[in-house]
């Protein structure tokens, strides 16, 4: 998922978000076609209550009662369960994919290329097609097994898939427009780098989830709460420019943001790890057709000794592992997550607009709430991938039930073999 709900990310600081300068920057001089600018959208009921104050306490508290009221959706929305999640995660995709299309187009809107809107959707919709039809295979493979359709589908995914870009690949080479064409191809591109950086990231999003919601709660806390540190602390102390991108974002916030992410990762990560409802793997359940999160905990999620240095006195502490790992996951939002910020922040410059869209009162769009989100997600699955996962018995044995039986039976003896070279059968036979 995306810098969430939340206060301007990095340390921005003194007037919000360092991205409304992008008007004044120096690359304004270039002939870069302008998005219109939206008009206010914050609630007339907060411009009447707020109005005596200065515009920049005044943007301090819409931003603030905003953040309060999308921080108890993100609780609502974990209370619902993770097939909900994973709906929210799809909807933030599409909103944001619709968000940074739509720059494009309003962008070159005289141009009237043909085709270019729905070509970009139908792309789109077969990326999602590929990805999810992946994650289908992988997580439903018993019901998939059940279905004929579905198993069709399923064997012949990536086949299906490649010719679906290939049809949308001929009908933009048929809508190359003579005097256009430059203009067409980089619009191409555009939708294609989109697809890479907003369709990929949701899916690893997706992935993390299924690997238990710890794992896409984490991170996406971590982020938020760096994001509001860093522009609390930025806010009332800082003084000196971190980036000349966004002169506004301060070293005051950056720092205070870091030590108050680690902080609050620690803590979170030692309450949520006390329930399974958090750290077991999502399941899809075949006799309730629901998905599970019940489990035994893995070491991961189990309390254990740790001895200090000597320096802090050989001092005993009781910690679940997850809260060593959820420093690592705290220290990459805190240094690298802001840079997704800082990207989007040139973005926004290049294109002289102030967010990607008005969406949220204060906020600006849900591109501008999620830019941080999308490095955190890559992090986060390769972080699983190289540290943490083993293999999964349970996905062995499903693409052993798909093989022929001669094939499963060749398995199994050569298995038998094994153990028995092992020593460990005929103990297994004896206690049986």
């Amino acid at each position: 998922m995306y810098c969430l709900m939340l206060l301007p990310t990095g340390g921005s600081e003194t007037e919000g978000r360092a991205d409304r300068d992008g008007a004044s920057d120096t690359e304004g001089k270039q002939d870069v076609p302008e998005v219109p600018v939206p008009a206010d959208d914050t609630p007339e009921v907060l411009n009447k209550a707020l109005s005596g104050l200065s515009s920049r306490w005044k943007n301090w508290w819409v931003r603030g009662i905003l953040t309060l009221a999308m921080i108890s959706f993100f609780f609502f929305i974990i209370y619902l369960g993770p097939m909900v999640l994973m709906m929210i995660v799809l909807c933030v995709q599409i909103k944001c994919f619709h968000e940074i299309i739509t720059i494009g187009y309003s962008v070159y809107h005289s141009y009237h290329l043909p085709w270019f809107r729905t070509l970009s959707w139908y792309f789109l919709l077969c990326v999602n097609y590929f990805f999810y039809g992946e994650t289908v295979t992988d997580y439903f493979f018993t019901l998939v097994q059940r279905e004929e359709p579905l198993r069709i589908l399923s064997k012949y995914h990536r086949f299906i898939s490649f010719a679906l870009y290939l049809t949308g690949f001929c009908m933009f080479v048929l809508s190359l427009v003579k005097k256009h064409y430059r203009l067409q191809f980089y619009m191409f591109g555009w939708t294609h780098v989109t697809l890479l950086i907003i369709v990929t990231q949701s899916h690893l999003i997706i992935h993390n989830l299924f690997e238990g919601m710890i794992w896409f709660i984490v991170p996406i806390s971590c982020v938020i709460c760096n994001d509001i540190m860093a522009y609390m602390f930025g806010f009332f102390f800082g003084r000196t420019p971190l980036i000349k991108l966004s002169p506004k974002k301060t070293w005051e916030g950056f720092i205070g943001g870091f030590f108050a992410t680690i902080l609050f990762g620690i803590l979170l990560s030692y309450v949520m790890a006390g329930y399974r409802y958090f750290v077991c793997p999502v399941e899809f359940n075949n006799d309730s057709n629901s998905f599970t999160v019940y489990c035994e905990p893995s070491e991961l999620f189990q309390l254990q000794y740790y001895v200090l240095p000597s320096v802090l006195q050989s001092t005993t502490v009781r910690l679940y592992p997850f809260q060593i790992h959820s420093i690592a996951l705290s220290s990459f939002a805190s240094i690298m997550g802001p840079f997704g910020g800082f990207f989007a922040s040139g973005f926004k410059r290049a294109f002289k607009i102030k967010d990607f869209a008005n969406t949220i009162p204060g906020h600006g769009g849900i591109m501008d709430r999620f830019d941080c989100q999308y490095l955190m997600a890559t992090f986060v699955n390769v972080y699983i991938a190289s540290f943490i996962r083993g293999p999964n018995p349970s996905k062995v044995i499903q693409q052993l039930l798909a093989l022929r039986l001669d094939q499963q039976l060749h398995i199994f003896n050569s298995l038998k073999a094994h153990l028995i070279e092992k020593g460990l059968l005929p103990a297994v036979e004896e206690a049986a």
